[in-house]
């Protein structure tokens, strides 16, 4: 099968996805041939904020339903398929969208709302983030609002979560957790990249993890290219499992400098957590989103077989993602 046919047919799901959203936006995810990304819709806005970016999301649904439509289940993914549209899976990067409030919860999850990263860098009412210097652990607010995510059908996402924060949640989890777009720490040293042991851990306990192909968490750093993408892949396959592994680029076509100095500073104001400076770099091969063909062209000349090209590229998350977003009596 050549490789056009194949992406084609393929499912392609990105486990996270954070561009600045616009009409240019979808039409490359749709010419990359997408059928799923989970969407960031709250980093550091809290309620109103959020709901704000939420009815933004819930107008573009309507201008823009000749490109993307609104998944909130895999049987909603499998449909974007079918009639050729980007399913757009509403997520969260943090938790701080509905402060402290537990009983937004179930609102947001009517909404379609079906991620959920428990905190973005530093500290929160949940716990800490993997920039912080010590990591406090789950907070016992942090117990309840895992155990109404797991109620409601709200994936709990541990990427930019600290280390012992998500070792405690993903023992608290009564279901599976995912990491949705992380590297490898004994590939590159960064502290948002994830141990073996981590990674490791999250999979044993039924959990899944999205590869980020973001060149700020790899040892070739600007310099990164779509082969050197594949070569991350591997690790991470060969750690956690074919099975085990998805797509989590991290992409963030479109933002601008005082975007990403948002994004780095405490609550987006306050003190600089993460040390980058401007815009993250590119990789080689993948500058917009219409260039996931080149991803599975990078696969095949790699040597991988269909099926596992396959798996990575979507089905992995499909059947994950089916077993994730149920609501549970």
């Amino acid at each position: 099968m050549s490789q056009d046919t194949l992406h084609t047919s393929a499912i392609v799901i990105d486990g996270l996805v954070v561009s600045r959203w616009s009409r240019q936006v979808f039409e490359d995810m749709h010419r990359g041939g997408l059928t799923a990304v989970n969407c960031t819709c709250s980093i550091w806005e809290g309620l109103r904020d959020t709901m704000i970016n939420l009815a933004r999301w819930k107008r573009a649904f309507i201008d823009h339903a000749d490109l993307i439509m609104q998944v909130r289940s895999a049987a909603d993914i499998r449909k974007a398929k079918e009639v050729g549209k980007v399913g757009i899976i509403l997520g969260w990067q943090n938790t701080t969208g509905f402060e402290d409030r537990l009983d937004m919860l179930p609102l947001f999850k009517d909404m379609g709302v079906s991620v959920m990263q428990l905190t973005y860098n530093t500290q929160n009412l949940v716990g800490s983030g993997c920039w912080e210097d010590r990591d406090g652990g789950l907070s016992g607010f942090g117990r309840e609002v895992i155990h109404e995510m797991n109620r409601l059908g709200i994936l709990v996402d541990l990427s930019h979560v600290g280390p012992k924060t998500s070792s405690d949640a993903i023992a608290h989890s009564r279901r599976p957790c995912a990491y949705t777009h992380v590297a490898a720490l004994g590939a590159f040293n960064n502290p948002r990249n994830k141990s073996d042991a981590q990674l490791r851990e999250i999979v044993e306990r039924g959990g899944f993890v999205g590869v980020a192909t973001y060149p700020p968490f790899m040892k070739t750093g600007a310099d990164t290219t779509v082969d050197d993408c594949i070569d991350l892949f591997e690790y991470m396959i060969n750690l956690c499992g074919e099975g085990n592994i998805g797509i989590g680029t991290d992409f963030t076509q479109g933002h601008d400098d005082a975007y990403f100095d948002w994004l780095r500073q405490d609550k987006g104001y306050a003190r600089r957590a993460n040390p980058g400076r401007g815009r993250a770099p590119s990789v080689k091969g993948m500058e917009t989103l219409a260039d996931y063909p080149r991803l599975t062209a990078a696969m095949e000349r790699r040597g991988w077989t269909e099926t596992r090209i396959r798996a990575v590229l979507g089905e992995n998350w499909l059947r994950f993602l089916g077993e994730s977003l149920e609501v549970q009596a």
